[in-house]
């Protein structure tokens, strides 16, 4: 019942009620990444969209299927899969405010940073 509420009034946490409706009449499913999220589009392919699994984050959709949605690709990369580089790494969400985002060297968030102990605070005389 609470899931179907956050549904409800709410579009941040997965998809709304009228996506859902909008999915289930119009919607052609295309595909699903290795993150659960699933891809359609409708009859004429004038519209694709995804519905996440979770919290709905642009950054949790792969380069492949990126370029499929923004009509780069015409083919998704269940028919035509997306040629991978031996450079590659896989892709990875933004880590932003999360245990594992980037912290510069340096930073006072970093573990592995100790505060000096010779520093001493200048005052005006």
């Amino acid at each position: 019942m609470l899931n179907f509420l956050k549904r409800l009034v709410t579009w941040w946490n997965g998809y709304s009620i009228g996506t859902a409706i909008w999915t289930r009449r119009y919607g052609i499913k295309v595909g699903e990444d290795h993150l659960g999220n699933q891809y359609y589009h409708n009859a004429d392919d004038s519209r694709r969209w995804v519905l996440y699994t979770g919290q709905n984050d642009a950054s949790r959709v792969g380069p492949e299927w990126y370029g499929w949605l923004h009509h780069t690709f015409p083919k998704p990369p269940t028919e035509d899969p997306f040629p991978r580089k031996s450079w590659e790494r896989e892709h990875q969400p933004n880590q932003t405010g999360t245990e594992g985002a980037y912290f510069r060297p340096g930073s006072l968030r970093r573990a592995d940073v100790t505060p000096q102990s010779d520093y001493e605070a200048w005052t005006p005389e």
